[in-house]
């Protein structure tokens, strides 16, 4: 799922015809980047673009021999060659919202009232112009083919190793996935386990549901992308920066989007961009960013 690389070269955007893009990495929040993309100050102008496609992806999963499961549902825009997506709680779009994006101008579902629609949308524009490459801070990692589970446990791995962390450090994880959980206890991590719907983890653990009561009791923060869905990103983004500590994203959600906050509270990112690893059984590839490669600020 970053910053200005050469596939940024188209020279007339709304802002000012002929001037030169500004940077996506002079942005350091997600509305910043948002507002900029909408009046065409990173590229192209969105007006003249347009969703060829859109479609949602659910998902029930209960990988072999674990006793708990999970839903998801993914709405993903499709712009070119691009595909953004930002996941949503099962359920929760509306009909004909899918419908309502297939075809639209992107600056208008950049400006949409649905915030998932927004971040779809952003992160469409942004994999447009910023592909997953060198050239752009991407460092790709190779999910062999397997599994579900298989694949899960590989993931999970290239996430986790993005933490720089003594053993007995604790991280608070948004959003639950038992493979990360695993992961971590690999690495002689301890973790708050934490998730909207709460519950308990694989192994009887209690989740807790506020992350901002918990998060000054852990030394590094490890996040889904959903949360720039849920609106719940940026007071988690502002903590990070405030306190120094490592916020470390992994994305199927706002893939494009969080390599571009590197350095602005976001440590590291493993972005993963449709198709997701839970899709196919088949290899696969993940990007992992961290703040001050090449390529990852301007």
């Amino acid at each position: 799922m970053r910053t200005v690389g050469p596939v940024c070269a188209a020279p007339v955007f709304a802002g000012s015809v002929g001037a030169t893009p500004v940077p996506a990495g002079s942005a350091t929040t997600f509305e910043e980047l948002l507002s900029l993309a909408r009046a065409g100050n990173l590229g192209p102008d969105p007006a003249g673009l347009r969703i060829s496609v859109a479609f949602t992806t659910r998902q029930a999963v209960r990988h072999e021999g674990r006793g708990t499961g999970y839903r998801n549902e993914v709405l993903s825009l499709r712009l070119a060659e691009a595909v953004g997506s930002c996941a949503v709680e099962p359920g929760a779009l509306p009909d004909g919202a899918v419908e309502d994006c297939a075809g639209a101008d992107l600056r208008r579902l950049l400006g949409h009232p649905m915030l998932p629609v927004r971040v779809a949308a952003l992160d469409a524009y942004l994999m447009h112009l910023f592909p997953h490459t060198r050239e752009n801070g991407a460092r790709p990692v190779t999910l062999p083919a397997g599994t579900s589970l298989e694949k899960s446990r590989v993931r999970a791995d290239a996430v986790a190793g993005l933490l720089v962390l003594p053993p007995g450090s604790t991280v608070l994880v948004v959003g639950v996935v038992n493979s990360l959980l695993e992961a971590l206890r690999s690495r002689g991590l301890r973790y708050i386990p934490c998730d909207l719907k709460g519950g308990v983890t694989e192994w009887g653990e209690p989740v807790v549901t506020d992350a901002f009561a918990w998060a000054g009791r852990c030394d590094a923060l490890l996040v889904s992308g959903m949360t720039l869905g849920n609106g719940t990103f940026e007071t988690l983004r502002r903590h990070a920066l405030r306190h120094g500590k490592q916020l470390v994203m992994f994305a199927q959600t706002g893939s494009a989007v969080l390599p571009r906050l590197l350095g602005h509270g976001v440590s590291a990112v493993c972005a993963e961009p449709y198709p997701f690893f839970w899709l196919d059984g088949g290899p696969g590839t993940l990007h992992r960013y961290r703040a001050g490669r090449p390529g990852d600020t301007p």
